[in-house]
């Protein structure tokens, strides 16, 4: 078992092109014995965005904190703290904050093998 609280987790930068603003921690993972999904929490400054992408694999979202909207295709939906939303395989999205404290959301996803691709699409909107 593993308890620990988010502040003792280092965040690091987004390091990916189309990404602005955001970090990520890396709550729960194979390093601590899970054997098939992780747990990372993003934070968004005011602005800020993940990358416009997609993946070969599922996620689910649930927002923390702030407001912002998941652009899914080429459509803006609104978020905000309490919304959970699923990312079906290969669905282009991306997250932006549109409010003016930090947006958090938790994402779990399963465990991706080394060099699964990461399709990041041109921004549009």
């Amino acid at each position: 078992m593993k308890i620990n609280h988010v502040t003792d987790i280092e965040g690091a930068q987004v390091d990916m092109p189309g990404a602005a603003d955001c970090e990520i921690r890396w709550l729960v993972g194979e390093n601590d014995g899970a054997p098939n999904f992780a747990m990372r929490q993003f934070d968004v400054s005011p602005g800020g965005h993940t990358p416009r992408h997609s993946h070969p694999y599922e996620h689910e979202i649930y927002v923390l904190e702030g407001e912002g909207e998941v652009i899914e295709g080429d459509t803006p939906r609104p978020l905000k703290k309490g919304d959970f939303l699923y990312v079906a395989p290969d669905e282009v999205h991306q997250f932006r904050n549109t409010g003016d404290g930090t947006m958090k959301f938790l994402c779990m996803v399963p465990h991706v093998p080394e060099g699964t691709p990461v399709k990041v699409v041109p921004d549009v909107c």
